[in-house]
């Protein structure tokens, strides 16, 4: 998508060094940028490749000679990761669709606003509501009594779940699935699961007479807020009773799995492979680094971090930065680290003095 220097730093609202009528195609890297591209050079490590380029125009760090690169227009901007979020918006293209496509099959009780587009070999169920101007990609299923909320973008082989409600401008990438049941049985009698947990594994688990997992429906669907998006593979489990519940502004990785009855604040990032397990709450703007888990009915306060693979098994207050496994605080993780790591080296060198020498 064509833009000119000054168009863009209107949009960062940052000032133009040099000619503002230069105009780019698409963002590069310094080391492969062409004279129709922005190379973003944000840092002084950038600066040789920059030189040895064929770009015109970059976005640079402060204080950097935008002349001695030998570039015809520049932006400087403070803060380069939030320019990103503006640079890569108005760079790309975003889902568009053409209209309803003739193989799309639509429940004829279902609410199709003004502006939808819905691709190949869609499925929309009964009683199904598409908010206005909302892109449906193909492949994608939407249960019977679920709404979608206006300006959205649903990407190819989404599974949306009966009676799901999500908000306006949410974005899912392909292969989500919102709403499918939880992962919760039970057995007729006490499973070693409950045992385990009375008796903190002091006694020999023995066969049960009865071991057969009996299925607990999902009838709470699930509740995403405005402006939340959710990435490749990504699941989100349907609550028992009440809804599972996402708030707005939330990003959920790809490969996330959200289980059933969990509350997910606001502005919340949870990272790829993330696991937060049945009844959790997450407070709002707290992130959860990759692979980090967290276990069943805890919760987790507001602006809480989780390091990456730290696994929360208990209730973690407001503000917290955990680590490790099970989770503790970082200062409390970095320490015990460190005493390991030289515990470690001074066994070592114990060792290493003690070994008897070839000589004798």
């Amino acid at each position: 998508m064509t833009q000119t220097i000054a168009t863009i730093a209107q949009a960062l609202g940052a000032q133009v060094l040099g000619d503002g009528t230069v105009a780019v195609q698409g963002l590069s890297e310094p080391a492969s940028a062409g004279p129709d591209d922005l190379a973003l050079a944000m840092s002084p490590r950038y600066g040789d490749a920059l030189k040895t380029s064929d770009a015109v125009a970059a976005i640079l760090w402060a204080d950097a000679d935008w002349q001695a690169l030998g570039l015809k227009a520049a932006i400087v901007v403070p803060r380069p990761r939030l320019a990103m979020s503006v640079l890569t918006q108005m760079m790309d293209k975003p889902l568009t669709g053409q209209g309803i496509h003739s193989s799309a099959i639509i429940d004829p009780s279902a609410t199709i606003a003004e502006g939808v587009s819905i691709g190949p070999f869609c499925v929309v169920g009964a009683d199904a509501v598409i908010g206005a101007d909302t892109t449906i990609a193909e492949h994608v299923s939407i249960g019977a009594g679920a709404m979608v909320g206006a300006r959205g973008e649903i990407h190819a082989g989404v599974r949306i779940g009966r009676n799901v409600r999500i908000g306006d401008r949410a974005i899912l990438h392909p292969n989500v699935v919102i709403g499918a049941d939880g992962f919760s049985f039970v057995t007729a009698t006490p499973s070693i699961a409950e045992i385990g947990r009375r008796t903190l594994g002091k006694t020999a688990f023995e066969a049960s007479d009865d071991a057969i997992q009996h299925r607990i429906h999902s009838l709470g669907s699930v509740v995403l807020g405005d402006h939340v998006e959710v990435g490749a593979n990504a699941t989100i489990d349907a609550g028992t009773i009440r809804p599972t519940q996402v708030g707005r502004g939330t990003k959920i990785d790809n490969l996330v799995q959200v289980g059933h009855n969990v509350i997910v604040g606001e502005d919340c990032l949870l990272c790829a492979q993330t696991a937060v397990a049945g009844s959790a709450v997450i407070g709002d703007r707290s992130i959860l680094g990759g692979k980090s888990g967290v276990a069943d009915n805890i919760s987790i306060g507001s602006d809480c971090l989780l390091g990456g693979a730290a696994i929360v098994l208990g209730n973690t207050p407001r503000g917290s930065f955990m680590m490790g496994c099970p989770a503790k605080p970082m200062l409390t993780f970095r320490a015990e680290q460190r005493a390991l790591r030289d515990a470690a080296q001074n066994g070592a060198r114990r060792n290493l003095v003690s070994k008897p020498s070839d000589d004798t």
